[in-house]
């Protein structure tokens, strides 16, 4: 077990399974599948995106370097909110963008619903994640790693 401190975004509690890529998440072509063809489970489908493609991702706690890709990343993660598609937290190793943590804030607020969201955790967070290892988000930011 191992513990990490960053900053909450979105503060909130959770506990879910992790679900982790080591590369930058494209939000549009990740939940695009999941979004037009309604696919329940939020199913990942960038292809590009080898750790996450074709792996449920609702419900998970979706560990994250960054996002990367299209300017409707912040829209497509409150569309997901709203659809009851999104993770279960969004847990990023370096600094959120300001259209992720649009997503995450839009989704808190229009929808009522809890997608804590926290950032700075690290390099050495990543790295000691592995898909499958459970994941408990407090408010104030920690992060425990079991």
């Amino acid at each position: 077990m191992k513990t990490f401190k960053g900053r909450p975004v979105v503060p909130g509690t959770a506990k879910a399974e992790a679900l982790v890529s080591k590369g930058g998440f494209n939000t549009l072509a990740s939940y695009q599948k999941s979004l037009m063809f309604g696919d329940k489970k939020g199913t990942c489908s960038d292809q590009n995106n080898p750790d996450l493609y074709g792996k449920p991702m609702s419900g998970k706690a979706l560990c994250l370097p960054q996002t990367i890709g299209s300017t409707t990343g912040g829209m497509v993660l409150y569309c997901a909110a709203a659809l009851g598609r999104q993770p279960a937290c969004l847990l990023f190793s370096k600094p959120i963008d300001s259209l992720a943590a649009a997503g995450a804030i839009l989704a808190n607020v229009w929808t009522d619903i809890s997608m804590p969201t926290v950032d700075c955790l690290g390099d050495e967070f990543l790295e000691y994640v592995k898909t499958g290892m459970t994941i408990t988000v407090s408010e104030d930011g920690t992060v425990t790693v079991e």
